[in-house]
């Protein structure tokens, strides 16, 4: 469903992706991982038509992706790392907002907000202000909103940062929902439990260059444990990107 060939984006002298590639089916759930500054946002980025690549492409169902009036975009959702959310309107009023900008009205909106609302658990809560929402209800309010127009390809950056374990988890279940329904998910994040979790493919990137492109227990294989004992996903991340502290 998604491809990504030979990605390149510089910024000055600085080259932040450099030649990535890789791919993701219908019903997958795809982990990237890096350190800070890895490239991984940029990548993101990338494939969702907001930065434009110095080299390479992005294919949605094998088709290149041909500039921001592409119709093959709204095949593509996005829930980004910063909550995209207004806290003086309602959930309701935000969701009609994002909703508008796909060119969605009336009762296929209303269908669309109910479905979305539905799924993140906050169907009950539609009336109220965001402003009155923890910071988990947002981040699931911030899903609905990247799932409106029902994309095939769901990019996800960071999408449980400063959530409480209740909310990660009614997350967790809606992106294996999503998962169930054939959705393709690009998943960035620094919790490498959460990857364990949900991941069917791992791929890690340092310096802006995929290092590492393998199922759990692929990556686990390539890193001896005491004692012959499996290691853990932070273990094989730290010995792939070693373990100097980045800014």
């Amino acid at each position: 469903m998604l491809t990504i060939n030979h990605l390149r984006k510089s910024f000055g002298s600085l080259v932040a992706v450099d030649d990535v590639s890789f791919s993701v089916e219908r019903g997958q759930l795809i982990g990237l991982l890096g350190p800070n500054g890895a490239g991984k946002t940029t990548t993101v980025s990338m494939v969702a038509g907001l930065l434009t690549a110095d080299k390479g492409e992005v294919l949605v169902g094998g088709a290149a992706l041909q500039g921001d009036t592409d119709p093959k975009k709204r095949k593509i959702g996005l829930v980004p790392q910063d909550l995209a959310l207004y806290d003086e309107l309602s959930a309701r009023a935000n969701l009609r907002f994002f909703g508008a900008l796909y060119d969605l009205s009336g009762a296929a909106l209303d269908k669309a907000m109910a479905a979305a609302l539905q799924l993140v658990g906050l169907a009950d809560r539609e009336r109220d202000l965001v402003k009155t929402f923890s910071g988990g209800m947002k981040r699931r309010l911030n899903l609905a909103a990247g799932l409106l127009h029902d994309p095939d390809i769901l990019l996800l950056d960071e999408p449980t940062v400063g959530v409480d374990p209740q909310s990660r988890n009614a997350i967790f279940d809606n992106l294996e929902e999503l998962k169930r329904r054939g959705k393709a998910l690009l998943y960035t994040t620094h919790y490498m439990e959460e990857v364990e979790r949900l991941a069917d493919r791992i791929i890690v990137i340092d310096h802006g260059k995929v290092i590492a492109d393998d199922t759990l227990s692929g990556l686990q294989a390539r890193t001896p444990g005491l004692g012959g004992e499996r290691v853990t996903l932070e273990s094989v991340f730290l010995t792939l990107t070693g373990r100097s502290l980045r800014d």
